[in-house]
Order: structure tokens, then sequence, then C-alpha cells
């Protein structure tokens, strides 16, 4: 960001900062402070205090260490308040003076496991909370989404989901809970709710639920970024080297996802020579390795099979030079070992690719589209299957059915043109 730029919207850069570090100051804070909440409210009163002063002062040349610098005053002044000021006092201030030296490199890869927001994660994901709330929390701390986001996600409102990200919070601290790497039966307990969770952020990145975008190539990076780092703390777990073999083929793609002017591309019609040839060679070595863990006996998952189907585009050089027959094998494998209505969609297009449309349909017919709430995604994959058999006025109404159902402008103007050029077609 340019000096020019930050110094004519500094609104702008407040929230470009907290997209790039909010999840490490919140991290960071959690670790100096041992209480979620409170550094979870201590980032935000820092935030609110940039949005306030910035516009006036001029956006400084380290933002993220100005939010950290003061997040730590106001947490200091925090336990001043206190009964224990001694201890707490004593920890914050010992850890300022060394942290602050640090704040400059936060811009820098960390590529170490004994990293703020993989603890972060892991927090999130304590015992003490639901499932859902495990989910909820880390895509609010970890992911930065706002609460409607993950309110979208969950579908539920965002009443409610912002009473369940602060009740967790509030349980997180109650338990006292420690922010540390857990060890043993304790991590690998937390294992599943961790890979689901950054999955769920990179999914958010891949596709964004709402808003203008059609991508969120910041959430895709850093789930993908947790992603090797939770390898490189289970080498021998296939499951993990699944998840970030399927992120690292998958967000190989994001680039090539949009055009020039900010509109989706669909994957039949990507230039594939943008794709990033290093992430997919990243995503096939953690593939190879998980399918030697998988031929010495060691159990694979969901995470694996996905990734094997990536695999099957990321080797083609042409969309026609797709496997198609082989992404339908491995999409009934899938459809097996985890039954549900998005991979039953997923399905019927691999089914229609590999055997015909009218193969596609059928699949699609008994997906239960009420257990998707309102989601665009069976009414444009059916309408997406209905042009391909020729049936151009049944697509354009499933077009314009799934045009009305999404939030994402991106998605909404693509379906609305595909629904009219079916409509032409008629």
């Amino acid at each position: 960001m340019s000096a020019e730029t930050r110094q004519d919207d500094p609104t702008q850069a407040v929230h470009a900062a907290w997209r790039a570090d909010g999840a490490r100051l919140v991290g960071a804070l959690t670790r100096m402070t041992r209480d979620v909440e409170l550094a979870a409210d201590l980032a935000q009163d820092a935030l609110v205090a940039a949005l306030e002063q910035w516009p006036t002062t001029g956006v400084p040349d380290n933002p993220t260490a100005w939010l950290m610098t003061t997040a730590k005053r106001r947490g200091i002044d925090h336990f001043r308040r206190a009964d224990n000021l001694r201890r707490k006092l004593a920890e914050l201030e010992g850890s300022s003076r060394g942290e602050e030296a640090q704040m400059p490199d936060l811009d820098s890869q960390v590529d170490h496991i004994d990293d703020d927001v993989l603890r972060l994660i892991f927090l999130s994901c304590h015992p003490s909370l639901t499932p859902e709330s495990r989910a909820a929390l880390t895509l609010r701390l970890v992911g930065g989404l706002s609460t409607n986001e993950i309110a979208r996600a969950f579908l539920t409102s965002e009443a409610t989901m912002g009473q369940r990200i602060s009740r967790a919070k509030k349980t997180l601290s109650s338990s006292h809970a420690e922010f540390e790497l857990p060890t043993g039966p304790e991590r690998a307990a937390r294992l599943d709710d961790v890979m689901a969770v950054i999955y769920l952020i990179f999914n958010e990145g891949y596709t964004a639920t709402a808003g203008d975008g059609w991508t969120r190539p910041d959430l895709a990076a850093e789930a993908t970024r947790l992603a090797r780092m939770l390898a490189m703390l289970a080498p021998d777990e296939p499951e993990v080297l699944g998840l970030q073999a399927l992120l690292e083929l998958q967000g190989s793609r994001i680039s090539a996802r949009i055009d020039e002017h900010g509109a989706p591309v669909l994957l039949d019609d990507q230039d594939r020579t943008r794709w990033d040839q290093l992430m997919i060679r990243r995503g096939l070595a953690a593939l190879d390795r998980a399918e030697s863990l998988a031929a010495s006996g060691t159990p694979i998952g969901t995470y694996f099979l996905q990734a094997s189907i990536a695999a099957q585009h990321a080797l083609a050089p042409r969309a026609e030079d797709t496997d198609w027959h082989r992404i339908a094998r491995l999409y009934d494998v899938l459809a097996d070992a985890a039954p549900g209505p998005v991979v039953e969609v997923n399905r019927a297009v691999a089914h229609a690719r590999a055997f015909g449309p009218e193969a596609g349909l059928a699949v699609l017919a008994g997906v239960d589209a009420a257990a998707l709430g309102d989601s665009p995604l069976v009414p444009s994959v059916r309408g997406d299957l209905l042009e391909r058999s020729g049936l151009h006025q049944q697509a354009s109404e499933a077009f314009t059915d799934a045009a009305v159902l999404t939030r994402n402008e991106a998605e909404r103007a693509v379906l609305r043109r595909r629904a009219a050029v079916n409509l032409e077609r008629t």
C-alpha cells in the first residue's frame, strides 16, 4: 500500500491491516493475557481507535504494530484496574518489551509450528465448546469473517450467531482454557475440528457466500497457510496431508477464477496457464505422501478423496482432457464415506460429464434441496445440466431461481446472464 493510498483512505488502511493480521493480533494478545474474550475486545478497541485517529493523524508506517501497541496499552489499563495487578502487569509489560521489537516483522511468513494463529485455532476448538461454536468462533477470530457471513454458513440468523460467538468466548474464559498447542490424545481429538474449521475458512475464500467479489483470496491463502502448518504438526496423518493437498490444488486456481473485470470464470473456461504451478506441485506431493501412508494401512478420509478429485483437474492440461470417469468413481466412493447433499450435487455434475446430462439429472433428482436451505447450489447445477440437455426454457428458469437465492453479486450476474442466454435459445 503506497503512502498516498494510506493518506487518502485511512479507513481502507485500517481494514487492510485487520484483514492481513487480525488473527495474529488476537492470537498474540491471547498469549499475553491468557483470555481470548479479553484479547478479542482489546483488538476491537484498537481497531476503533485507529478508525477514529488515523483520518486525523495519518496512517502509521506499520499499521499492525500501531494496532498491537494500542491494544497492549489498553490491556495494561485493564489490568491496572484489576485485583491481580502485579502479576498480570508484569506479564504483559514483559511480553511487550520482546514483542514490540518484533512487530515490524509481522508481515513476514511464519512457517514454524509455534504460531499464534495455529494456537488460536486449537484454543477455539477446545472441547468445552460445542462443534458449532468451535467453528463459528474460529471463523470469527481467525478467519476474520463477519457475524453475518458465519450465520450464512450455518444457515442461521445473525443475532443467533452473535450470541453463539459471545457465549463461546465467555466459556473459554471461564474454563481457563490453556493457550498452548495440545499434545498426545488431546491433539488427536481436536484434529478433526481444526481441519473442519480450516476447510470452512478456505471455502469462504474460494467462493464467497456474499458480497461483491466472487472470491476472497486473503481467506483462501490464510487457510492454506494454516493447513501447511498443520501438516508440519501431524506429518503422519493422511487426512491432514489430504487437507493440505486439497487446499493447495483448489487454491492454485484462485487467480484464474475471475477475469480482468472481476467477473467469475467457470472451470471449463479458465486459462490453465494462470494456475499456480508451485501450489499444484505442493498439493500433489502432499497427496503422494498421504497415499504412501494409506498403503501402509493408515486410514484415509474425505479430505484425501476430495484432494484425489482435485488432482484430476490439476493433471489435465486442457478441460477436455479431464478424466471425468475417474472423478465420477471417486465421487461414488466419497458419497459412501460421507453422504450429504453437497457431495450428491457434485456427484451429479461428475456423472453428467462422464455419462451424459441425463445421468447427472438422475443423481440430482435424489438430492434433498431443503437440507441446503436457501443455497443456490441445486438450481444452478440443475440449470447447467438442463442446458447441456438442450432444455433451454427449463434451464433459464432454474438459473433464474438460483439468481434469486444467491447473496453474492458476482454469482448473481453470472446466473442472470446464463438465464438470459438460455431464454434466447428457446
